[in-house]
């Protein structure tokens, strides 16, 4: 199961991807967004290093956590516009 919730926040646009999952290994969290990283036996390893890099050229962050007995959470924080 996959919730995406979005709000604006202090001039930010700032969506939640909640998946229910068994959340990140703490050792792969600081690994997570580079190049080449994977944790799928057929994994590239390149998804979450062009989002970063996508996200980051529009002047946001994206950042991961996990929730207690509640898979992980990404947080894309974007600029809002005018």
């Amino acid at each position: 199961r996959v919730i995406v919730r979005a709000r604006l926040e202090h001039r930010h646009v700032v969506i939640e991807v909640h998946d229910s999952g068994r959340g990140i290994a703490q050792d792969d969290t600081a690994q997570l967004f580079q190049p080449f990283f994977t944790t799928k036996p057929q994994g590239l390893g390149m998804g979450l290093a062009i989002c970063r890099t996508i996200i980051e050229s529009h002047g946001g962050t994206i950042t991961v956590e996990n929730v207690p007995n509640a898979g992980a959470c990404f947080v894309i924080r974007l600029p809002a516009g005018e």
